[in-house]
């Protein structure tokens, strides 16, 4: 539903948060970003030639996806970490660094994956972000924009135990990368929140900061600090994951409908 007030319709370059931000701010693009978890990954993935299935849930319904699809499925950094098996594949870019013979993946994820569904329902053309692609984001974005077209940029956050929302600082990061890249590339006018997150990304300290920040800490304590680096790797991959149907693939690859601009 949007808001009056909310929309942020008069700036052709928008930021909001979570999957009811999302709902809030529609653009003609829409950039998820989960620089920690869910857009670094599918990034990896689509470097290596894999075709990422993005889904809701992490539970049986995620399995039968994946047998739908003829697909390997990828289970939780934690999950994979207690089975003790180190070639699980997981939501872990480190892990999909080095996987061989995957051609097809299953990626489930309760915030990126939810925020790209949810985009892709309202119209949207849905694009995963990161600092690892941020550049070839903007710049395959930059030409759309200056033929009028409107993009958001949406952060995906964490989730605090009661399952509130928690801006993470690393994805306010990665929208700001993008965006900075976009309004550089592109004449358009940006938001007070989208020059927010620009702001926050012209003063971030890679690696630094990623290492250091909660979510960082978090992974790194938990053995996962080879994630943290790989996400830390601005401008590190020429790829731009689009979704396409049920499916992420590599822009370069596809002609991908272009959408009705709704001047929103």
């Amino acid at each position: 539903m949007t808001l009056p007030g909310h929309d942020q319709s008069s700036y052709r370059l928008r930021l909001e948060w979570g999957p009811t931000g999302a709902e809030a701010v529609p653009a003609d693009y829409a950039v998820v970003v989960d620089v920690l978890s869910f857009t670094t990954t599918l990034n990896v993935a689509v470097e290596r030639g894999i075709e990422v299935f993005p889904f809701r849930w992490r539970d049986s319904r995620a399995a039968e996806h994946a047998v739908r699809h003829g697909a390997t499925l990828a289970v939780g950094r934690f999950e994979a970490l207690s089975r003790g098996d180190a070639r699980h594949v997981s939501l872990s870019p480190a892990s999909l660094s080095e996987v061989e013979g995957v051609q097809r993946l299953v990626l489930p994820s309760p915030n990126g994956s939810s925020i790209a569904f949810a985009l892709a329902a309202s119209g949207a053309q849905v694009v995963g972000a990161c600092l690892r692609n941020a550049g070839a984001v903007a710049r395959w974005l930059a030409p759309k924009v200056s033929d009028g077209a409107s993009v958001v940029v949406v952060p995906a956050g964490e989730r605090w135990y009661d399952d509130t929302l928690r801006p993470a600082v690393e994805d306010l990061w990665g929208a700001g990368a993008v965006l900075a890249a976009l309004d550089a590339e592109a004449e358009a006018g940006a938001s007070p929140e989208a020059r927010m997150a620009m702001a926050a990304w012209e003063a971030a300290l890679l690696p630094l900061d990623l290492l250091q920040c909660a979510s960082g800490r978090e992974l790194a304590e938990a053995g996962f600090v080879a994630d943290v680096e790989i996400a830390a790797q601005h401008d590190a991959s020429e790829v731009v994951p689009v979704l396409v149907g049920e499916s992420f693939r590599d822009a370069t690859e596809l002609d991908p409908p272009t959408p009705r601009l709704r001047r929103i």
